[in-house]
């Protein structure tokens, strides 16, 4: 059914039918809460959108999101579920942190966040390889696979910041604070309106990475191929594509830049590694690929949308004491319900529109 409809209507219309859906269910559940639900929503664009340092967090939370949504598009071109962006960006994380811990007193600025940002990225691709390898050389289920790893990532970053990363006599199990020469550039440098936000250079290191998907996936030969691949195994395979080479090079690419998604929180805002300070950005990625239809333009706004609802939702928890900060973890998941599970809940009746308009 889904292939009978025209491409604005899958790639704008079932989206925004789909994120109305959970709105709506939303603001249900806020009613039943005791808040009015106008009003609610009415705090939140305030707050995470029309006020400009609200927006700037909200593009500072869109800048991780960006990078794990496009971990999680590109490997669904290829027809791969990666579910262990998490991870990867965990242990991204660690290999940003060990390449700051060794050179942040000895390299300046403008080598050390280079070099720490190829840290990330090798850290969080070598994670990727492991099910990529895994799928394509002994047909192990790309889901299962990084479901474990995200478990495997979170353990081992457990061992390594308590056993390696705490400095002696710390109790907070975060590892040493970087040298300011690994603080990623702030916005508000050029943008003082933006107020005194974490916003950085990662917001437009993350768009960077979204035009360069752009190009690579729907204008060069190997997008095509990898597209090829996603649609269908089989023909790809007998136009000479090689599928497991294809798998393990998206599963690379699918972790690098997963393990980028770290380069924001850690070198942008704490400026330490801590436990779990990935906050779960890995599986909201799942929620902007599914949203945005893996298509750039739609990846940046369903970043951003999540964005607010994280900036908003918070300020909203403080002015309404009813609704509790929960509530919006609840209303993620609603999305990734109505725009993963439930994407073509809407196509039937979209497709039936059309024809009797046409008839």
């Amino acid at each position: 059914m889904n292939n009978d409809l025209p491409r604005w209507a899958t790639a704008f219309v079932m989206p925004m039918l789909n994120l109305l859906s959970a709105l709506l269910v939303a603001a249900l559940v806020i009613h039943l809460l005791g808040e009015d639900p106008l009003e609610s929503l009415s705090i939140l664009l305030h707050s995470a959108v029309l006020n400009p340092e609200g927006l700037s967090y909200t593009l500072f939370y869109a800048s991780t999101f960006i990078f794990t949504g496009l971990s999680v598009s590109v490997a669904m071109q290829a027809g791969l579920f990666n579910i262990g962006s998490e991870g990867q960006m965990y242990i991204g994380g660690l290999g940003l942190t060990v390449a700051m811990l060794a050179f942040d007193h000895t390299l300046p600025a403008w080598l050390l966040i280079p070099v720490a940002m190829i840290g990330a990225a090798l850290f969080g691709a070598l994670w990727g390889l492991l099910p990529g390898y895994l799928q394509a050389k002994r047909g192990s289920h790309i889901v299962v696979t990084t479901i474990m790893l995200n478990f495997i990532a979170a353990s081992l970053m457990n061992f390594v910041i308590v056993k390696y990363l705490i400095p002696p006599g710390e109790q907070n199990t975060a590892s040493r604070v970087f040298s300011d020469a690994g603080a990623m550039p702030l916005l508000n440098t050029w943008f003082p309106s933006l107020g005194d936000t974490p916003l950085n250079i990662s917001f437009l290191l993350a768009i960077v990475a979204l035009v360069i998907y752009g190009v690579m996936v729907s204008r060069s030969s190997w997008g095509f191929k990898l597209r090829a691949t996603g649609l269908n195994k089989h023909a790809a395979h007998y136009a000479g594509v090689s599928i497991s080479k294809m798998i393990i090079i998206v599963m690379l690419i699918s972790g690098a830049l997963a393990g980028l998604g770290s380069v924001n929180s850690v070198m942008g805002s704490t400026h330490y590694l801590s436990l779990n300070f990935v906050g779960g950005a890995g599986f909201v990625g799942i929620a902007i690929a599914l949203m945005g239809r893996q298509h750039p333009v739609g990846i940046f706004l369903s970043a951003v949308l999540f964005g607010a609802l994280i900036q908003g939702g918070f300020d909203l928890s403080l002015e309404k004491p009813n609704i509790p900060t929960e509530t919006f973890i609840f209303i993620q998941g609603l999305i990734i319900l109505f725009c993963g599970a439930m994407e073509n809940f809407y196509a039937p009746a979209i497709s039936a529109l059309l024809k009797r308009i046409k008839g």
